[in-house]
C-alpha cells in the first residue's frame, strides 16, 4: 500500500515537472519565434528603406504621417518634458513602418540591430520598433534620445547592456545623410531622472539611447557623440 502511495506521488510530481517543461520550451520557442519576425519585419523594410531613400515616395503601402508625436512616457511622467518636433530631418520624405511614420534607421554592429526608428513614441510604438523620444531630431545638433524595449529575447534595446564605451552606433535620417557615433558614456538612473534628455552637447550632435534595467526598476542610458 506505501508502495503504491508512493508510486502515485512520484508520477504525479513526474507529470508536472514534464508540463512545466513543455510549457518553458513552449514559452522560450514562441520568445525566440517573435523576435525572428521581428528582425525579418524590420530587415525587409530598411531593404526597402535603402532602395528608395532619396525618392519623395511611400514604402511598405502605408498613410501614416512623419510628424513626430511624443505622448507617451513609462513609466510616470518626466518633469519638465515636453516636445513634439522631430527637428528637420522629420521633415524631409514620408516613409511609414507598420502604420508609424518613420525618421530614420539605427544600426549597432555590436548587438547586430538595425531598426527603423518610429516618429511616434506610444506603447503600440514600442512594441514596434524603437521610438525617437526627445531631442531636435536625427543627425541635427544637440542630443537626440532614442528609446526602445529591453525584450529578453534580445530585439530592440534587449543587448544594450553589452555595449561599451568606445562601440559605435549608425544613424540614418530620412535624407539619406548616415552618421556615426562613439559610445562615451554608460550608466543606470531611475525612470524619472531626465537630466540627460537636455544636456549641453557644446554645438556637437550627440544621441542617447535609453531602455529599461533587466529588473525594470530602472533605465540603462547610453551617450554617444559624433565621430
Amino acid at each position: 500500500m506505501f508502495n503504491s502511495k508512493y508510486s502515485n506521488v512520484l508520477t504525479v510530481i513526474l507529470v508536472i515537472v514534464i508540463i512545466a517543461i513543455i510549457g518553458l520550451i513552449g514559452f522560450l520557442g514562441y520568445d525566440i519565434y517573435r523576435k525572428y519576425y521581428i528582425d525579418k519585419d524590420a530587415e525587409t523594410f530598411i531593404e526597402q528603406y535603402e532602395n528608395q531613400i532619396g525618392n519623395n515616395t511611400d514604402i511598405i503601402g502605408d498613410t501614416g504621417n512623419n510628424q513626430v508625436t511624443n505622448t507617451y512616457i513609462d513609466p510616470g511622467e518626466i518633469s519638465g518634458v515636453n516636445n513634439s518636433s522631430g527637428g528637420s530631418s522629420s521633415n524631409k520624405n514620408k516613409y511609414t513602418y507598420k502604420g508609424f511614420g518613420v525618421l530614420g534607421t539605427i544600426k549597432i554592429p555590436k548587438t547586430g540591430i538595425n531598426y527603423p526608428v518610429l516618429n511616434t513614441y506610444t506603447p503600440k510604438g514600442l512594441e514596434t520598433s524603437v521610438c525617437y523620444y526627445f531631442g531636435p531630431g536625427l543627425n541635427e545638433v544637440g542630443n537626440t534620445t532614442i528609446a526602445g524595449h529591453n525584450y529578453r529575447n534580445g530585439a530592440f534595446f534587449g543587448k544594450n547592456k553589452k555595449l561599451a564605451n568606445g562601440d559605435v552606433i549608425y544613424i540614418k535620417d530620412n535624407s539619406g545623410n548616415e552618421v556615426k557615433y562613439t559610445i562615451y558614456n554608460i550608466y543606470t538612473t531611475t525612470p524619472n531622472d531626465g537630466e540627460y534628455l537636455t544636456r549641453d552637447t557644446a554645438g556637437k550632435r550627440e544621441i542617447s539611447l535609453t531602455t529599461c534595467t533587466d529588473d525594470s526598476k530602472g533605465r540603462l542610458i547610453i551617450w554617444a557623440r559624433e565621430s
